[in-house]
């Protein structure tokens, strides 16, 4: 099997396992508790929110703990919007084609009377800092804008919109769960005010996440109960979960330099390979995308036949991002950057790894263009295209 759908979930470090199952074995005490049993599953605690936050450039106590990118997605929206709305500010702008957790939330403060502005990201799939400078109004309470997008992979130019809205003394919130372990994150150097993460993204467990909120901004309770992360997320915190997370980002940290560098070319060796099919198109800017992200469209075929087709062949991929894959209509992010709806449904994701070699690439770009030339072989679109009966759009 070539697993190429890290985007979706990263399958998790040896040492992350190890961590995690010592600590359900040896540590598994309630962090609250005052006796010695629970005081050093306390301390396990505390060094993973430590560990964390030096990896991001943060203070630990500006790290809280989560289940996940989600929750923490909404609950620095929600939180920046109730700042807002006691200020008389309730304008939020963000940009179209982000992650669900984000968009659905806008939707339920727009129910709430909020005001949102969703910014163009274009064609390449980056927003451009004068359009956000722009957007910003006198009752703008914030701006949330994903670090890298999760289906095209292309990275916005976050330091420069954190700057302008440090100067426009607007919050700034970062979802940053496709970028966190990937490529270098600094929340001080960024201007990052608000930054989520999950640990299942760099090959810590699922179900574990966190939230970095700069000092002095108020956060909001999503969960009521008792008073663990200092009051901000009750209910007792998953300590193998956290410490394993912890130590699946210190692992990535370490080697990104060195990932990154392997990665990308993999990556450009499969962008290439792919260009050779006939009417296809990569989605998003080559250059300026994560290094194991890439995403094309192809002219006259249904993504969903592609993936079953591919998985046959023993290849894991996707059409999109994960938390859609049930759903029949086109990607919101490909249409997002101008997409026709016919070329959005023909769309294939590849997020390849620390594992992939270059064999694996090979393979993918091969048995790819033999896929697409097997479906096209008895569509009736592209039938139609190839007889001159409809017009090319790529």
């Amino acid at each position: 099997m070539i697993y190429a759908d890290n985007a979706a979930t990263t399958k998790m470090s040896r040492a992350a396992v190890r961590t995690m199952t010592s600590l359900m074995e040896e540590e598994w005490g309630n962090p609250s508790s005052l006796y010695a049993h629970g005081q050093k599953a306390k301390e396990v605690l505390e060094q993973a929110r430590a560990d964390i936050a030096a990896v991001i450039g943060a203070e630990p106590r500006e790290i809280t703990f989560t289940s996940g990118g989600s929750e923490a997605d909404n609950q620095a929206i929600l939180s920046a919007a109730a700042l807002g709305q006691k200020m008389g500010k309730r304008h939020i702008i963000s940009t179209a084609f982000e992650h669900h957790a984000v968009l659905h939330t806008l939707e339920k403060l727009q129910k709430e009377g909020f005001a949102v502005t969703l910014l163009d990201v274009h064609r390449d799939g980056l927003v451009v800092p004068e359009e956000l400078e722009a957007a910003i109004r006198d009752d703008t309470c914030l701006v949330t804008v994903m670090y890298a997008n999760n289906e095209i992979g292309t990275i916005q130019p976050i330091r420069k919109l954190g700057e302008i809205c440090r100067r426009r003394g607007v919050l700034f919130h970062v979802d940053a769960v496709q970028a966190v372990g990937h490529i270098p994150v600094n929340v001080k150097a960024d201007n990052i005010d608000m930054l989520s993460a999950s640990g299942h993204k760099f090959h810590g467990p699922k179900g574990v996440g966190f939230l970095y909120v700069k000092k002095g901004i108020r956060l909001s309770s999503l969960i009521e109960g008792g008073a663990q992360e200092r009051g901000k997320r009750a209910g007792t915190e998953n300590v193998p979960g956290i410490a394993a997370m912890a130590e699946a980002l210190k692992e990535a940290d370490c080697g990104m330099a060195e990932n990154m560098i392997r990665i990308s070319a993999l990556r450009d060796k499969l962008i290439r390979g792919l260009k050779e099919i006939p009417h296809s198109a990569l989605n998003g800017d080559e250059a300026r995308r994560l290094p194991g992200n890439v995403n094309f469209c192809f002219e006259g075929i249904e993504g969903e036949s592609l993936l079953l087709l591919l998985d046959d062949k023993g290849i894991c991929a996707s059409s999109g991002s994960a938390c859609t894959s049930g759903s029949l209509d086109p990607s919101h992010v490909l249409l997002a950057i101008g997409r026709m709806h016919d070329v959005a449904h023909g769309s294939l994701r590849l997020s390849i790894g620390e594992e992939t070699t270059e064999e694996d690439v090979a393979y993918i770009i091969q048995s790819v263009k033999e896929v697409v030339e097997y479906l096209r072989g008895f569509s009736p679109i592209w039938r139609d295209l190839t007889a001159g009966k409809k017009a090319f759009i790529l």
